[in-house]
C-alpha cells in the first residue's frame, strides 16, 4: 500500500516541475510583444512648410571708392599768396582752394590789350586810305597797283588784330588759372603746399585731393555664375543694393549702377558698382563691405528651415512627421538655398511637419514625439541650391 502511494506523489511532483516550466517558457515568449509594444519614440523637433514670398539675393566682397577723384594742380607757374580751405573741410564747386600772385598775369594780359589797341588803330587808318585809293582809282587817279597794296595792307592789319584778341583771351584764360576753385563738391584730403610756396604747373603732386563720397560707390566681385541672373535684373528695372560691414551691420541702401564689361577668366568672377548716396557718411574710401543685392523674388513658394534637409546617397530628402506621429521619409528637389531657408519645388506642400533637430535616429515609419515646435520666424534670403 505505500509503494502505489508513493509513485502517485512522485508523478504529482513531475507534472508540477512540467507545468511551471511550460509557464516560464511561454511566458517569456508572450511578454516580447510587450516589451516591443513598449518601446520609446524619438523625441524630435519640427517646423511645418509654409508658403511664402522669398527675396533671391547675391552677396559679394568690396571695396568702398569715391563717386570721383580729383587731384588739383596748378595750371601757371607762381606764388601762391593764399589757402583757401582746411584739410579734411567739404568744399562746394566754384569754392576758392588758392590763389596764385596775379601779377605777372595780369602785365600780361594789358599788354596783349595794348597791342590790340595799337594795330586797330593803324588798321581804321588803313582802312580809310584804302577808301581814298578806291575812289582815286574809280577816276583813274591811282593805279590798280597802289589799290591793291592797301587792300594787302588792310587784310594784314585785320588779321594781325585777330591775332591780338586771341592773346588777349589766352592772357585771361591764363590770369584765370591763378585762381583756382573746386572743380566739384567733395571732402578735401591733406594740403600737399602751404602760402608762400612756388608751384609749378608740370608739379605732379598737385596741391590737394578732392573726393566725392555724396553720392559714394562699392566695387565688388560676384561668381561667374550669376552673371546672367545679375544681367536680366538690371534690364529690368532698378536692382537695390545694401552696404554691410563685416560685423554684419547694414550701413547704406542703394542701387546696382554698373557691370563690368568683361569676366574675369582667372578667377572665374565679374565685378559690379553699387552706389550709395551716403549722406550720413557711414561709408568711407577704402572700406571693406559686403554688397547684397536683390535680384528677384520668388513669389508663394513653399520654404522650410535649412535644419531639416538631408541628403543622403539618392540625393536631398526630409523626414516628414505624419498625422499619426510616425516618420516618412519623403524626397525633395531644392530651388534655392540659403543659411536658414530653403526653397522646395518639389516634395513638400504647406503645412507639412518636417523634423529639424534629432533626425540623425529617425528612421521611416518611426515613432515620433514633438520635444519643441519650431516654426521659422522670418523668410531670410535665398541663392542658388549647390
Amino acid at each position: 500500500m505505500a509503494r502505489p502511494a508513493y509513485l502517485i506523489l512522485t508523478l504529482a511532483l513531475i507534472a508540477a516541475g512540467g507545468a511551471a516550466a511550460w509557464r516560464a517558457h511561454w511566458g517569456a515568449d508572450a511578454a516580447v510583444p510587450q516589451q516591443q509594444a513598449a518601446t520609446p519614440s524619438i523625441p524630435v523637433q519640427v517646423a511645418s512648410a509654409r508658403r511664402t514670398d522669398v527675396p533671391i539675393r547675391l552677396s559679394g566682397l568690396g571695396t568702398v571708392q569715391p563717386l570721383n577723384v580729383v587731384t588739383v594742380t596748378s595750371r601757371v607757374d607762381g606764388q601762391i599768396m593764399r589757402i583757401g580751405f582746411e584739410e579734411g573741410q567739404t568744399v562746394k564747386e566754384g569754392d576758392l582752394l588758392a590763389q596764385i600772385d596775379p601779377r605777372p598775369y595780369q602785365a600780361a594780359l594789358d599788354q596783349a590789350k595794348a597791342r590790340k589797341a595799337q594795330d586797330e588803330a593803324q588798321l581804321a587808318n588803313a582802312r580809310r586810305d584804302l577808301a581814298r585809293y578806291t575812289q582815286l582809282a574809280q577816276n583813274n587817279y591811282a593805279s590798280r597797283q597802289q589799290l591793291d597794296a592797301q587792300k594787302a595792307t588792310v587784310a594784314q592789319l585785320e588779321a594781325a588784330v585777330m591775332g591780338d584778341e586771341a592773346a588777349v583771351e589766352s592772357a585771361k584764360v591764363q590770369l584765370d588759372y591763378t585762381t583756382i576753385r573746386a572743380p566739384m563738391t567733395g571732402r578735401a584730403g591733406f594740403r600737399l603746399v602751404d602760402q608762400g610756396n612756388l608751384v609749378r604747373a608740370s608739379d605732379a603732386a598737385g596741391i590737394v585731393t578732392l573726393s566725392q563720397i555724396e553720392p559714394i560707390t562699392a566695387v565688388f566681385t560676384l561668381p561667374e555664375r550669376d552673371f546672367a541672373e545679375v544681367a536680366a535684373a538690371e534690364k529690368r528695372g532698378p536692382v537695390p543694393a545694401t552696404a554691410i560691414s563685416p560685423d554684419g551691420r547694414e550701413l547704406a541702401q542703394g542701387e546696382l549702377s554698373v557691370l563690368n564689361s568683361q569676366i574675369d577668366q582667372a578667377t572665374g568672377t565679374f565685378k559690379a558698382k553699387a552706389t550709395f548716396a551716403n549722406a550720413d557718411r557711414a561709408l568711407w574710401p577704402g572700406q571693406s563691405v559686403t554688397v547684397r543685392v536683390r535680384i528677384d523674388t520668388l513669389r508663394d513658394v513653399v520654404t522650410v528651415p535649412e535644419d531639416a534637409l538631408q541628403r543622403g546617397p539618392g540625393g536631398y530628402f526630409a523626414f516628414v512627421m505624419t498625422p499619426d506621429q510616425t516618420a516618412e521619409r519623403r524626397g525633395v528637389t531644392v530651388a534655392r538655398q540659403a543659411q536658414d531657408l530653403v526653397v522646395v519645388a518639389k516634395g513638400l506642400d504647406a503645412g507639412d511637419r518636417v523634423v529639424t533637430a534629432g533626425a540623425s535616429r529617425v528612421q521611416s515609419g518611426a515613432r515620433l514625439e514633438i520635444s519643441e515646435a519650431a516654426l521659422p520666424e522670418e523668410t531670410g534670403s535665398a541663392s542658388a541650391a549647390p
